[in-house]
């Protein structure tokens, strides 16, 4: 239930509520991993017009958007029970949560999920966790993305490039940055944090199925 975007400064966009299921995907067991009771991000909802976006936001600060975009069909495409369906035996590559993620394992996608997606050890650093986001392959994948309706904002003079992952809970990033772009949950909660010039970090409450939209 989020999406994000950043350029040095990312954007949250979430979802409505009517995308608020599990889609069969296991939530956070862990009292530890809960949500901030505030957030001090400013949100925004689809009054936002494009001119404020750009004035108010795309080269400033991050924000929520919330009720942008439509993607309930894509939602229902990423349950699990349809993503393994159409996609089990499919192989995927993995990528340790450390900023330059320098290990990469290839497994089929069914595997992933039986035997590596479940919560994180707390202790765990990043470098010792293998999970799912980027390295799509887009051409056995590509019935899935092309359901997905990214964001209608655009930073002008780029144009958007797609990054799909599915992950555990208490799984995540460390703190790092790169160019602007959207990150939306489809299934899950995320936290992102975004401190001076950009530099944030990822966790994941529950077990998240997301896709970024990298403007480069």
């Amino acid at each position: 239930m989020g999406l994000l975007l950043g350029l040095f400064l990312p954007f949250l966009l979430i979802p409505g509520e009517s995308l608020g299921k599990d889609g069969g995907w296991p939530a956070n067991k862990r009292a530890a991993l809960t949500e901030e009771e505030s957030c001090t991000i400013e949100r925004r909802d689809a009054s936002l017009t494009y001119s404020e976006f750009i004035q108010q936001y795309a080269f400033s600060r991050p924000v929520i958007l919330q009720g942008i975009t439509d993607n309930s069909e894509f939602q229902a495409q990423c349950t699990k029970e349809e993503l393994l369906a159409k996609f089990g035996d499919r192989p995927i590559r993995l990528s340790t949560a450390n900023t330059y993620s320098y290990q990469k394992v290839d497994l089929p996608f069914q595997e992933y999920v039986d035997q590596l997606l479940e919560p994180q050890d707390l202790d765990s650093l990043g470098s010792e966790t293998l999970y799912f986001f980027g390295d799509n392959n887009f051409t056995e994948w590509g019935s899935l993305f092309q359901r997905y309706r990214p964001p209608p904002f655009r930073i002008p003079g780029t144009t958007g490039a797609y990054s799909f992952g599915i992950a555990g809970s208490g799984s995540g990033v460390p703190f790092h940055w790169h160019g602007p772009g959207f990150s939306e949950v489809i299934f899950g909660r995320k936290v992102l944090y975004f401190p001076d010039r950009w530099w944030h970090a990822t966790l994941n409450l529950d077990t998240s199925v997301f896709i970024s939209t990298f403007l480069g």
